[in-house]
């Protein structure tokens, strides 16, 4: 079995977001590392070279697949910030329809710049996935 792609570096995040260039998304990323670790009482850390992640959870599917993952995670790509796992649970659909200005994926939401969206809304949102992906993965 293949190992994970996105695995914990031991990089500095802060070092990483320091570096994003466009100052818009370098302020945005500081101000979710901010709020992520308010809300989960977790340090940044990097996972693979460009997702800042807080909090570690350990996962196994019923194919017996395991490994570990951030439990809450973004990156400030070019494009927009990337906001992972914050789609999939059945209570996000309510709080994306009030959340603002995004496009969603498969698991990601896609913001272009923190202004656009409900900051109150957003920390619902990264809650309720820190602490549900947390407790399930115990």
């Amino acid at each position: 079995m293949a190992d994970n792609k996105t695995q914990g570096t031991g990089l500095s995040a802060h070092d990483f977001i320091a570096a994003v260039e466009h100052p818009v998304r370098r302020q945005d990323a500081l101000r979710l590392r901010t709020l992520m670790a308010e809300l989960t009482g977790q340090e940044p850390a990097m996972w693979g070279p460009t997702i800042v992640g807080l909090g570690r959870v350990h996962y196994k599917y019923t194919t017996g697949r395991e490994g570990d993952t951030a439990a809450v995670g973004y990156s400030p790509r070019k494009a927009s910030l990337s906001l992972y796992g914050q789609t999939n649970a059945p209570e996000s659909a309510a709080l994306l329809d009030l959340l603002g200005k995004r496009k969603t994926g498969a698991s990601c939401l896609y913001i272009d710049k923190l202004a656009d969206v409900e900051e109150a809304v957003l920390a619902e949102l990264i809650g309720y996935r820190y602490f549900t992906t947390v407790l399930n993965s115990r």
